[in-house]
């Protein structure tokens, strides 16, 4: 079934949904997903991206997401002279990737205090599919609200985490889990109809094994 996004698309500064659109998002996401401001950020483009990103502000867009701003915001063809206001550092690259969908980035960005986050993503008419994320191959597209948990591989610690969201009344709607190797590090997606309180999100973040937890909570339609 069809929903009125894809009918009529989504709202946003113009010119192209995947281009302009879902590069903001894609942006976005690598910021929030940080747990802070962006201060430096390395932008590889793919396929389309690259061969017409510039023409269609796919440049712009992505700054714009990674300042924060959402696709219609009216800031967005002038978020290069906003970012270096703020003191954003950006440089622009071209990626070539195996199997990637044609309008992706890979965005390596960092915070003040020394956080960094690689995310691979793809633009897809408006909306994105995150691909891989530090290196780890994973699947979510931010349509729902997002909990990205990096936890040590230890026996209980999926349960903890989930019993954490249930307790919370909490319910999930898809969720991934990825290893390096047995009793290593691990990567949980969990993605869920309802917003994880704050409460929530600190008892996960305080759990044993957890070595950090983000949280992408999704636009409201």
């Amino acid at each position: 079934m069809l929903d009125i996004f894809d009918i009529l698309g989504p709202v946003m500064v113009g010119p192209s949904s995947s281009h302009t659109a879902g590069a903001v998002r894609i942006g976005r996401m690598a910021r929030t997903l940080l747990g802070a401001e962006v201060v430096r950020a390395d932008i590889g483009l793919h396929g389309s991206f690259a061969d017409t990103g510039r023409g269609h502000g796919t440049d712009r867009a992505l700054v714009a997401g990674l300042l924060g701003m959402k696709p219609d915001d009216l800031g967005i063809p002038q978020s290069f002279e906003i970012a270096a206001n703020q003191g954003l550092e950006f440089h622009f690259h071209t990626a070539r990737l195996r199997d990637a969908h044609p309008n992706t980035a890979v965005l390596t960005v960092e915070s003040a205090d020394g956080r960094k986050l690689e995310l691979q993503a793809a633009g897809t008419g408006g909306r994105i599919r995150v691909d891989r994320l530090d290196g780890v191959e994973v699947s979510f597209t931010g349509i729902f609200n997002t909990l990205v948990v990096r936890h040590q591989d230890v026996a209980g610690e999926l349960s903890r985490i989930l019993n954490e969201l249930s307790v919370s009344g909490v319910n999930i709607a898809n969720m991934s889990l990825n290893r390096d190797r047995r009793g290593g590090a691990a990567l949980t997606v969990v993605e869920t109809d309802q917003k994880i309180p704050a409460d929530a999100l600190e008892r996960i973040q305080a759990l044993y094994g957890v070595l950090g937890a983000t949280y992408y909570e999704k636009e409201e339609d």
